[in-house]
This record gives structure tokens, sequence and C-alpha cells, in this order.
């Protein structure tokens, strides 16, 4: 008998030591975005932060040395080429670069078209979002979304920054002519249905300008200050913005416009109060910044300080025209600690799971 304690006590010290030892706690998986992040230098990672105005030379040369996310092709980047010479190029870009960038442009259709300007891009430039509507409704927005997004992917371009989001009903005011020129609600409807055909057509969208335009002035000429109550926004502007990334817009253009009831000092493109109110409405994409060298910033702020202030007020990409030099500010902020590491990992992740989401990556 006594020969046999020994292996029952040990059978069941063993029991017991394996019941109470603690549970293995496996990590999860990391998604294609963490992976890709985990793979970038600094340096890399601040490059991912701009959707830089495309130069007019060395296009290839910038997007390699700046490790660029992006850029912005504006109409002087059509105005002397065909489709297959601008394909080329950004296809030269790409491989300068060494990973895929994103191309966006503003195809709003109307006043503001880049592409569709020129005959050799196409017969005739895209119609306003007014003039579709008041032919075709929902389903004519819709439909015209989703040939911009086809005539736009088709030239090697991932997403338009449109539509604009932005309300207006008075044909005096500055952004007027850009806007649906409809109630709130039906507003909304329209930006739901624009996302939809940009979607179908196989483009993103970038929904501007948030929080909402309201009557102010252009602020590619100064400052523009909003003095409307909170209570208006959330009633009424906010609405087409929320019902556009409901739809499936990944992107948030921030506008250059000092909100009081958000923020009394700073336009909404460098507060924090006005990511914040941005991601409390329920947003999760990327906010950009509206390009960051119009009249409302740079009459006020340093180019390299704009930048800075942006990205620490919760912007993820930032338009920028003068990027070489803003990108170096930004990097050397990070590399001194004034943009946390956090911070940098956190804009950049949501741009690269847009580029996944996009195909560009």
């Amino acid at each position: 008998m006594t020969g046999l304690i020994w292996p029952v006590l040990a059978a069941l010290l063993a029991g017991m030591l394996q019941s109470t030892a603690l549970p293995v706690i496996q990590e999860p998986p990391q998604t294609p975005a963490q992976v890709m992040l985990g793979e970038l230098t600094t340096e890399e990672k601040v490059g991912q932060l701009f959707l830089a105005r495309m130069p007019a030379v060395q296009a290839a040369e910038k997007a390699a040395a700046c490790h660029l996310g992006g850029y912005l092709l504006f109409g002087q980047d059509f105005r002397y080429r065909t489709p297959d010479q601008l394909r080329a190029l950004l296809e030269e870009i790409d491989q300068a670069a060494g990973r895929p960038l994103l191309y966006a442009v503003d195809e709003e259709g109307g006043t503001v078209v880049r592409a569709s300007l020129y005959p050799a891009f196409r017969e005739e430039k895209f119609q306003s979002p007014q003039r579709v509507y008041a032919a075709g409704g929902l389903e004519g927005l819709r439909a015209d979304a989703e040939e911009k997004g086809r005539f736009l992917q088709d030239l090697g371009i991932h997403v338009n920054l449109a539509p604009v989001c932005d309300l207006s009903q008075n044909p005096g005011d500055f952004i007027y002519p850009r806007s649906l020129g409809l109630s709130p609600e039906e507003t909304a409807q329209g930006v739901a249905a624009i996302v939809e055909g940009h979607t179908s057509g196989g483009v993103g969208s970038g929904l501007k300008h948030f929080p909402g335009y309201g009557s102010n002035v252009d602020t590619h000429g100064g400052i523009a200050v909003d003095k409307r109550p909170l209570a208006q926004f959330e009633q009424e502007d906010f609405l087409p913005f929320q019902a556009g990334w409901d739809a499936g817009a990944g992107a948030v253009l921030v506008s250059h416009n000092i909100v009081q009831c958000l923020d009394p000092e700073r336009p909404a493109s460098l507060s924090s109060a006005a990511y914040q109110k941005l991601r409390e409405l329920g947003f999760r994409g990327v906010a950009l910044t509206d390009d960051l060298v119009m009249d409302a910033i740079s009459k006020e702020y340093g180019v390299g300080e704009a930048a800075v202030l942006a990205v620490n007020a919760g912007a993820d990409l930032l338009c920028s025209s003068q990027f070489e030099q803003q990108y170096f500010a930004v990097l050397e902020a990070v590399q001194r600690g004034e943009i946390t590491q956090a911070r940098l990992d956190e804009a950049v992740l949501r741009v690269l799971n847009w580029k996944i989401q996009l195909g560009v990556l």
C-alpha cells in the first residue's frame, strides 16, 4: 500500500497545479495594416501623412524622397497630357516610390472639374450636382457618380474628393454652386447616393468640408469665422456627413473655417475640438485637412507649424502644396517628441487601412 501512496499524491499534485495554472493569453492576430505599419521607418510613416499636390516636375523623385502617401492632382496635371501619358506618369511615380501612392482629384462636377475639363480626357465636363439632381433626382446623382468613378479609375485615380456635403440654398453663398442646393435631409440623401455611385464605379469618396461651410467666405483668400450655434450644426450640417460615411465614404476633409461653437480661436483643420467632434459623431476613417497653404492658414501660421498643429489636433492626412517643407517639419516634431509615436501610428494606421480598402495596397 505504501508504495502506491507516492504515485497517487504526485498525480493529485500535478492535477492541482494544472487546474491553478494561469491561462495562456494569445495576442490577437495583426491586421494587414498593422503588419505594414510595423515594417515602416519613422521617415516612411511621416511621409504617409501627406496627400501632396503633385509637382509639375520631378514628381517621382520627390515622392520617393519624402515617402509620400499620395498625390492630389489638379488641372495642370491633365492639361498637357493624354490619358496614356498620365497613366504612364503615375506608374513611374509608384515604381520610384517603391510602393503605390494614393491618387486623388477634385472632380465635383460643374465649377470644380480637374480632368473632365479637357477634351483629351472627356468630350464634355461633368455637370454640377445641382443640374444632375434637377434632371434625374437621386438615381441621376448615383449614375453620374458611378460614371465619374469608372472615368477616374481608368486613369489610375483612386479617390474623388467629393461630394460636397455643405448646405446652401442661397445663390449668394460662396459654396452654393458646389453644393446640392437642397435641405439638410435631401442633401443627406444626395450625398449617400453619390458615395454609393463612386463605390460602384471603383473609387473612394472624400466628404467635404466638415463641419459644414454654411454661408462663410472663401478661405482661399483668408479666415472665415462661423458664429452659428452648435445646435444648428447638430440638426442640419452634420446630417449629410453622417449619411456619407454611413454609405461607405472613407475620408472626411476638414475646412479652415473658425467654427466658434467648437473652437473660437483655431481653424477647424487645426483644432482638436473639431476632430474630436468628428469622432464623437461616429466617423472612424481618415480625417484630412484642406490644403494647408491656403491663405486662411498661411497668413496666420508658419508653413511647418501648421502641419505639426494639424497632426497633433487629430488630422490623419495633410493636403499640402508645400509638402517638402512640411514633411521635414513633421519629421523633426516626431523626433523631438512634440508629436508622439502613438499619434503618428494612429494616423498612419488609418491611412494604410483606407489604402487597403481602396485596393491601393
